[in-house]
């Protein structure tokens, strides 16, 4: 696991003398790297290999990587065992011959850990290879954006996870715990991480936990942390307009739906509650079938908050029917929910 900024401090206010990062895995005799802290500044790095110890990242061709460019990290040298007892699979898989050795006996152990180098020779731990993840097409990479929304100031730990609740829909989900006396928001949270990543790496949902569910050797219990709470977090996370007719009260309860939220404000983006493209053309369609109304995509983005995008309802059936042929189709049944709305003039 990452050497948080948060845990470095937490030490340096209890203990006296230096505080060493030691990094490695039992398969090469427990220690492999070492960094003394200097100064606290972001995610401690690894270090630098101990003596008589090789540390390489490498590509999934297990070619070297450029400085500050993602791989897996390679281990050579005189700590790295024979391979595991009883098991020639797994040790095979493991452990791989040294490309980089004139020795014919030499081998590397492929750690599954991902990280990069630093212009200083330094290492960076960004999480496991288990952990990197893909959505729509895109490499994420979860420790990555653990390690940022970590640095934001209301921010003392945050874990990622992919939730697939509705299959096909995989999404991100960022659980935070708090500073002390600190509520993160929704939306500062997605700004926060816009200014630093991609859009498709900032997660659909932020949900605070006074506490993280922890494994018998105290990490992070992943698999345990809760999924019926899937909300976006207080505080500014929605506008306080409240539906002004059944037409947006219909769309409040879509959005519900499909963002898989409860509360919902008429003046809420779409996509800042966590909205994307997929989630989009599921809402279209929602669209099309209550309302009859068949809008193109663009138009949530040009029109992504319930009110505007009600208008556009409107405007759009205004065109398409008459008051009374309106008040008819608004009052039929759709997916077992009967709609009503507001009688619209010509």
């Amino acid at each position: 696991e990452a050497f948080t900024e948060a845990l470095a401090k937490e030490l340096e206010q209890i203990i006296p003398g230096q505080i060493h990062n030691m990094y490695g895995p039992t398969e090469t005799t427990v220690w492999s790297a070492t960094h003394t802290l200097a100064e606290v500044n972001g995610v401690v790095p690894l270090g630098r290999p101990i003596a008589n110890t090789e540390l390489y990242v490498l590509d999934s061709n297990q070619q070297p990587v450029p400085v500050g460019m993602a791989g897996e990290l390679y281990i050579g040298g005189q700590g790295v065992t024979r391979g595991y007892l009883n098991r020639p699979e797994l040790t095979q898989s493991r452990f791989i011959p040294h490309p980089f050795s004139g020795d014919s006996n030499a081998r590397l152990y492929r750690t599954g850990d991902l990280v990069r180098y630093r212009k200083n020779g330094n290492l960076d731990f960004l999480g496991r290879i288990d952990f990197q993840v893909k959505i729509r097409g895109h490499r994420i990479e979860l420790g990555e954006i653990e390690t940022i929304l970590s640095r934001q100031v209301a921010v003392q730990e945050a874990v990622i996870i992919v939730r697939e609740d509705i299959p096909g829909d995989k999404r991100l989900v960022a659980y935070i715990r708090p500073q002390p006396g600190q509520q993160p928001s929704h939306i500062t949270m997605r700004e926060y991480l816009l200014s630093h990543v991609p859009e498709y790496m900032v997660p659909s949902n932020f949900v605070v936990l006074e506490t993280f569910p922890l494994t018998p050797n105290h990490k992070v219990d992943r698999k345990a942390l809760p999924a019926h709470k899937l909300a976006p977090v207080t505080g500014d996370t929605v506008s306080t307009m409240i539906p002004q007719n059944h037409v947006e009260q219909t769309l409040i309860e879509m959005w519900q739906k499909v963002l898989q939220i409860s509360t919902v404000g008429t003046q809420d983006n779409f996509f800042d509650l966590g909205g994307n493209s997929l989630v989009a053309v599921r809402l279209i369609g929602e669209i099309r079938s209550i309302f009859n109304v068949d809008l193109p995509l663009i138009t949530l983005f040009q029109s992504p908050t319930i009110i505007e995008i009600s208008g556009q309802i409107m405007a759009k059936s205004a065109n398409q029917f008459n008051s009374q042929h309106w008040n008819q189709i608004c009052t039929n049944k759709s997916r077992h929910e009967k709609v009503k709305m507001v009688e619209i003039s010509k």
